[in-house]
Parts: structure tokens; C-alpha cells; sequence
């Protein structure tokens, strides 16, 4: 009952960050089309600087890696085999973005804007759970930038070996694992500077779960609410994202020998709500966004259900 608890307090604060992001749009403080702009701060800034403030907290272990590794293969192995599935599914009608953008949204999660937060509430007591959410976003990230990419844009070029190199997610993990492997902590005890580093990263980490509500809410405030509740496509994104899928990596876990916390952990993050990266991708590139707004806000939204109910089974 502890984690329904938890999960329905983290989701009902979550939704209330994207009040502002939608005032400031219906008041005209913020015009739409700067919204794109606000996505590229979340992607290119506050998220690297999650990805360093989890590797930071974390313990390298050589039993640790091992899971981290065993993590990031199942994971990516999972996502490829749904949006492979619902992209088998609906090949027919690609020429529709909206087939497309539903197509990625069935499994990209929000692991790490609602994820981190989430995880370290439900277990206080480590500090390995914000390391395993790195790597499901940066499974979800190097399919992000080329597979999903190629799907929303239809175009091919995406899928490439710079793509899956020069990317934030990717260049971020980069520069953390070594801090990460050899043990070393950017932190006040290895000295002032380091501290004052410390600090930034943590604060710039943690804006990301505000910073992606509030670009929600701006979106929101440019849609009609009658369309985000009255077409049938991102209902079924959602209740594939929220339910089944991570049901089915649940049953697919508990069918394979591995450590309880990584079983949890991925659990967890693939029953959190569509990621909001599905509406920053759609905004970067420039396609579908209205359609990738309205399934991720549905999503969010529906999640005050759907997450603290599939939590119960912790």
C-alpha cells in the first residue's frame, strides 16, 4: 500500500507542474511556436545532467555492471519487439503521422523525467535505482535518435552509426561511466569546486520532471481539449504503453533468473506514463506534434490510475 501511496502523491505532483507551462501559453506570456525551444533545454541540457547525477549516486560493483548490462539488453530486446510489432501493424497506413507517432508511443516510457524521481521514493534505501533508469533511457534514446526517428520523419538517414553516437543520451553516458567504473564522485569531499559542480548538476538533473510538465502544459494550452479525449489512437498507445507492455515484461521477468531490484526497477519504469520524449522528438522534427501532445498528456493523466495500481504488485 506504501508504493500505491507514493506513486499516486509523485503522479498528482507531477500533472500540477504542467498548470503553469499551460497558463503562461493561454496568457500569452509564452508564444507557441517557442515551444520546440524549451524541448531542446530538457534534451540537450537537464537531461545529460540527469544521466551524470545518476551515475554520481550510484556504487560501481562488478555485479552491478553485470545487471546494468543484462538491463539495457532486455529492455532494448523488449522495445524493439513492440514498436517492430505495431509497426508490422499498421505499415499500411505510414503515410499518417499519426499512425506513426503511435506506433513509437506504445513503448517509450517516461523512465527517467517521472521514473527517477519515482524509483528513489519507493526505494529510499538504494542507490543503484536511478543508475538502472539511465539505462532504459539510453535504450530508449539510441532507438530515439534512429529507429524512432526514421519512423516519425520516414526518412532513413536517421538510421546511422553517428546517430546512435553523437546523440545527448549517448555523449552523456560517455563522460559518466568513467567517473562511474573507477569509483571517483564529483562531490564536496574531493573539493570546493567539485561541490559547487555537484550542485549544478543536481539542480539542472532535477528540473527535468517540471521542465517536461511545463512544456506539456504549453502544449496542452495550444489543442483543443475535445481532441485529446474523443480519438481512439492514443487510448490504445496508452493502454499498450501502461498496461500491457509492462505486464508483459513483468511476465517475461519473472521467467528469467535475475536480481529482484532490477526486476522491480524495470517493472516500475515501464508501467510510468508515455514518455515525454515522444512529443519533444515530434517537436524537434517537426511532425505530428499535436497528436504526440494529446497521447502523452492522456497518458500522464490517465497514469494517476494505471501506475499506483500496477505498483500494488510490488
Amino acid at each position: 500500500m506504501r508504493e500505491f501511496i507514493t506513486t499516486l502523491i509523485m503522479v498528482g505532483i507531477m500533472l500540477a507542474y504542467a498548470v503553469p507551462g499551460f497558463l503562461l501559453v493561454r496568457v500569452r506570456a509564452v508564444k507557441p511556436e517557442s515551444i520546440p525551444a524549451f524541448s531542446k533545454v530538457l534534451m540537450y541540457v537537464c537531461q545529460p545532467a540527469l544521466t551524470l547525477y545518476s551515475f554520481n549516486k550510484a556504487d560501481f560493483s562488478k555485479a552491478l555492471g553485470i545487471n546494468l548490462l543484462i538491463f539495457l539488453g532486455i529492455i532494448t530486446a523488449a522495445q524493439l519487439l513492440f514498436i517492430g510489432g505495431f509497426y508490422l501493424l499498421f505499415h499500411k497506413r505510414m503515410d499518417d503521422v499519426r499512425y506513426r507517432i503511435t506506433t513509437v508511443a506504445t513503448t517509450l516510457s517516461n523512465c527517467s523525467f517521472l521514473g527517477v524521481p519515482l524509483l528513489e521514493a519507493i526505494f529510499p534505501d538504494s542507490n543503484n535505482v536511478a543508475v538502472y533508469s539511465m539505462m532504459y533511457f539510453l535504450s530508449m534514446n539510441l532507438l530515439g535518435w534512429t529507429l524512432v526517428s526514421a519512423i516519425i520523419t520516414r526518412d532513413k538517414k536517421y538510421i546511422s552509426v553517428k546517430k546512435i553516437c553523437l546523440n545527448p543520451a549517448t555523449l552523456s553516458v560517455a563522460v559518466s561511466l568513467p567517473f562511474f567504473l573507477t569509483g571517483f564522485k564529483i562531490a564536496p569531499q574531493n573539493g570546493q569546486l567539485l561541490g559547487q559542480i555537484e550542485t549544478m548538476i543536481n539542480i539542472l538533473g532535477k528540473m527535468t520532471t517540471p521542465l517536461c510538465m511545463l512544456v506539456l502544459g504549453m502544449r496542452l494550452a495550444t489543442i483543443r481539449l475535445k481532441s485529446l479525449f474523443t480519438h481512439w489512437m492514443p487510448y490504445l498507445a496508452v493502454g499498450v504503453n501502461q498496461l500491457v507492455f509492462p505486464l508483459v515484461v513483468l511476465g517475461l521477468l519473472t521467467l528469467l533468473p535475475i536480481d529482484a531490484e532490477l526486476k522491480w526497477c524495470m517493472f516500475i519504469m515501464c508501467a510510468c506514463p508515455v514518455a515525454a520524449v515522444v512529443q519533444n522528438y515530434a517537436e524537434i522534427l517537426g511532425e505530428g506534434q499535436d497528436i504526440a501532445a494529446n497521447t502523452v498528456l492522456l497518458g500522464t493523466m490517465l497514469s494517476i490510475a494505471t501506475l499506483p495500481v500496477l505498483a500494488l504488485l510490488l
